[in-house]
């Protein structure tokens, strides 16, 4: 009975604890990377002002008389700045309100486990991204941001914590303290050249925290005399502090001020619940990037305050809380604390329309990078088949916004993000013509399929003109000359490619010029060593289009020293392996060696098998069950490896040489190899390409890591280049195609190639073998051009629309060579031709899909891979 009595206690327990489990975790990330806006900010410094406990109606109304209550924040309403309601939210605490303000976040609810005294995580804030903070007031409030600082630059001056006493005589001391305090700092600076250094540097904050009002609403109630009275106190003392820094800066125009409170009060002296007058405080900035007041005609808002506040006339702009964290980032030029929710109040900013566009973008990144640390650990603790992603803020939709909203900044088009209807009613009007023409004259139901299927088509192309006239100016930028010139080279380029599928030398003759792409670029004299190995690799892939079909002339010897090539290049990444120091050394050395060992079973399988068949003895099953495991494996050992470049890639290389090898029946078992070594040049060769005012940070490539998550805020805009490296990727496509033979001809498949893991005729598993042979090349030549991508920091959707747009071309090409008449062979082979470059497209999302799998996917056959917050 005992026994039951305290499992039923337990369980209890449990249930009791798992409510702070379930509802009270904390909704904060880390790991985002600072965003700030990469523009001069109007101001050097910034003063905050928080009146605790004060409600926007008692500060904005007239009192008994008719006169301002805060005469001086009137004047700044009516001649000098901005000004509004700043809505809270529940709680209406001080410490989550002066979160919301400083930090930009609302209430962390894990904070009940610490009784609502202090966040339990970390945050970052405002104050912690400024050069320099100095701060007065209660040591509650102060010592929360003071804490959470990094660095020794925030500076807390606060009275005694007995201070704050309900029952006082005159609680309105603890605002004059406040004041006079900031008025001697500043008079002692004049003689302290250390501080006065300090205080004539950019990025500084002064907050001074005023408890005195919320105090006397407690005590007395909000409409007592005590709390009207500490109102005028404020306002006079605010006065004295804006008149302090303009005296000892000079008036240089260099300074922002805003006036608000942390959360109002009920009229029975309480607050922490949603009562608006509870959640409405006041808001009012002025000085350096801020508005000046704006006279209207008449105000839409769904109370009645601007009339009972005599300020109908006066524009109010009202903001959230957590909205006051951006803008004073923005005035100071500091980066926006990264857990922020405020979006930037831009009307309020008296700036350029650039400075306000940067900004704005740089608010939407920031909070961007919290969403995707967000998905990222959500997807990490989620069952692959269980997680559903926000569709709405994909990878691609978030590149597609992001690189739209810079494109309408370069081109000054600051209000350009409103979509337009005319586009597409106008498109809609012209495709019922089209299908009233075709109705009329009674065409078959396929031409209305060829005529409207263009129209969508158009109507894409059309909305992305910005785009378009980007390119055109930029094109317009160059000399005629040498737009003639590139503009001719490319047709030769593309005509080279359509010759290819006839004449497989032509692959050659590229090559060739491809050896030659060095010396009429600075790549020569800037990087000889990778030129020369650029040089070597290209001659040496030229030579393989010049050998006859692969299965002719079938040598064994070939294949085995293929495998031995693999087992050199392995020893050699072995060795450095072994000479580094770090955690990952034993993983990464039993990976390779199972890989060195899976290429040696390969060679050893393919001799076997040889010999056995020509003794006529069959396959051997051990050699069977071997290859069968080595094709297996392949998919596996390279999600095993690293995710560094080099790493990953060489790991891909071997695993599918393992296959290939097996797959092979004479010299084309080389020819993976001298492709890859090519691919592993062109990755170096093309961030050589890259000038150091393209890339803001061109890393090392041994360092570079894949990452399926990559920063699209790095992602730079199309150049000339990139259709060089579009280009580049279809011609060794079509070199992978076509290097070892014509696959558009059945006569190019051997059956001895799968001779190792079969010989009783099977033609679909034949065929799906014979298919993954050819696939190998393909895949290799992707995973190089992911890193290609990552290497010279360019969005892969930008990079693969170029290659489709370069297929596309030669589609049209061989749309025109279709023949309807000859022998069945000819007619056969342009339909083909047709068929493959059309496919290319498809192909080539299938192969994008492997590759970013292949180079991006980590698995762990034991424990979880550590997280790191920062």
């Amino acid at each position: 009975m005992l026994l039951y009595i305290i499992l039923g206690l337990l369980i209890h327990l449990v249930f009791f604890a798992s409510i702070f489990d379930i509802y009270f975790t904390s909704p904060l990330v880390h790991g985002m990377t600072p965003q700030f806006t990469p523009l001069p900010p109007p101001a050097k410094r910034l003063v905050l002002f928080v009146a605790d406990g004060l409600r926007a109606d008692k500060l904005y109304e007239l009192d008994e008389n008719g006169n301002p209550r805060a005469p001086f924040i009137r004047n700044i309403i009516m001649h000098e700045g901005s000004w509004g309601i700043s809505h809270t939210r529940v709680p209406t605490e001080s410490r989550p309100g002066h979160v919301a303000l400083i930090a930009g976040f609302y209430e962390d609810v894990s904070a009940v486990a610490k009784g609502w005294k202090e966040n339990p995580v970390e945050f970052d804030s405002l104050i912690n991204e400024t050069r320099h903070t100095w701060c007065w007031g209660s040591p509650d409030i102060l010592a929360m941001f003071a804490k959470g600082a990094s660095g020794n630059h925030v500076f807390a001056h606060n009275y005694d914590a007995y201070s704050e006493d309900f029952g006082a005589q005159d609680v309105t001391k603890l605002d004059t303290w406040v004041f006079d305090n900031v008025k001697e700092f500043f008079h002692a600076a004049r003689n302290n050249q250390s501080l006065f250094s300090k205080l004539n540097e950019d990025k500084i904050v002064f907050f001074l925290h005023l408890l005195g009002i919320d105090t006397n609403g407690h005590a007395h109630r909000p409409s007592s005399r005590e709390y009207l009275n500490n109102i005028k106190i404020v306002d006079e003392g605010l006065k004295e502090i804006v008149s302090t820094l303009k005296d000892f800066y000079g008036n240089d125009g260099k300074t922002a001020f805003i006036f608000t409170a942390d959360h109002g009060m009920t009229d029975w002296g309480s607050h922490g619940a949603g009562h608006p007058l509870e959640t409405c405080t006041p808001f009012v900035t002025w000085g350096a990037g801020i508005k000046y007041p704006q006279k209207v005609l008449a105000q839409k808002f769904d109370d009645t305050y601007l009339q009972e506040w005599k300020l109908e006339n006066w524009k109010r702009q009202d903001v959230n809380q957590a909205d006051v964290a951006p803008l004073m980032a923005a005035l100071i030029g500091v980066p926006f604390p990264l857990n922020s929710v405020g979006t930037l109040p831009v009307d309020i900013l008296n700036s350029t329309d650039l400075f306000k566009a940067e900004s704005m973008f740089t608010n939407a990144v920031q909070i961007l990078e919290q969403f995707k640390v967000k998905m990222a650990q959500k997807k990490e603790a989620t069952l692959p088949f269980l997680f559903t992603p926000f569709n709405s803020l994909s990878d691609s939709k978030q590149i597609n916004n992001l690189r739209k909203a810079r494109s309408y900044i370069k081109q000054k088009k600051y209000d350009e993000a409103k979509p337009s209807h005319l586009l597409s009613c106008s498109f809609i009007a012209v495709g019922v013509l089209l299908a009233l023409f075709l109705l009329i004259q009674a065409c078959p139901w396929t031409y209305y399929i060829y005529c409207l299927l263009p129209l969508p088509v158009w109507y894409a192309v059309l909305r992305e003109f910005p785009v378009i006239q980007g390119l055109v100016t930029l094109l317009l930028t160059f000399p005629p000359s040498h737009f003639v010139g590139y503009l001719l080279l490319f047709i030769l380029g593309v005509e080279v490619l359509v010759l290819s599928f006839f004449y497989r030398y032509m692959l050659t003759a590229g090559l060739i010029a491809f050896a030659g792409w060095p010396f009429i670029t600075p790549l020569w004299t800037r990087a000889k060593s990778t030129s020369l190995s650029w040089i070597f690799f290209c001659l040496l892939l030229a030579v393989f289009p010049l050998m006859p079909v692969v299965g002719r002339k079938p040598n064994i010897f070939l294949v085995v020293g293929a495998g031995l090539l693999v087992l050199l290049l392995s020893l050699f990444v072995v060795t450095s392996v072994l000479k580094r120091k770090d955690s990952f050394v034993s993983e990464e050395l039993v990976l390779h060696l199972l890989q060195m060992l899976s290429t040696v079973l390969s060679m050893c399988v393919v001799y076997g098998t040889h010999n056995s068949l020509l003794k006529k003895q069959g396959l051997p099953l051990i050699n069977q069950v071997i290859s069968w495991i080595i094709l297996a494996s392949s998919f596996i050992m390279p999600l095993l490896s690293p995710l560094i470049l080099f790493d990953r890639l060489f790991s891909i290389l071997v695993s599918s040489m393992s296959t290939y090898l097996l797959l092979s029946t004479g010299y084309e078992a080389l020819f993976p190899l001298v492709l890859s070594c090519l691919m592993f040049v062109w990755i170096h060769m093309e961030q050589e390409t890259l000038p150091q005012s393209v890339v803001f940070c061109k890393q090392k490539v041994s360092n570079i890591q894949f990452t399926y998550n990559t920063d699209i805020t790095q992602f730079r805009d199309l150049c000339l280049d990139d259709i060089r490296r579009a280009f580049f990727l279809v011609f060794f496509l079509m070199t992978a195609f076509f290097g070892t033979g014509n696959i558009a001809s059945i006569n190019s498949f051997d059956l001895a190639s799968v001779y190792c893991f079969l010989t009783v005729f099977s033609p679909y598993m034949m065929g799906a073998l014979m298919m993954w042979k050819i696939l190998i090349p393909f895949a290799l030549v992707m995973c190089a051009f992911e890193a290609v991508q990552l290497t010279t920091q360019l969005s892969s959707k930008s990079l693969f629309l170029i290659v489709i747009n370069i297929s596309d071309i030669m589609a049209l090409h061989f749309f025109f060579l279709i023949k309807d008449y000859g022998s069945w062979l000819d007619i056969g082979t342009s339909i083909s031709h047709y068929v493959i470059v059309m496919s290319m497209t498809i192909f080539l999302v299938f192969l994008n899909g492997l590759a970013q799998m292949l180079t991006t996917k980590k698995l762990k056959l034991c424990g979880r891979p550590k997280s790191h917050l920062t």
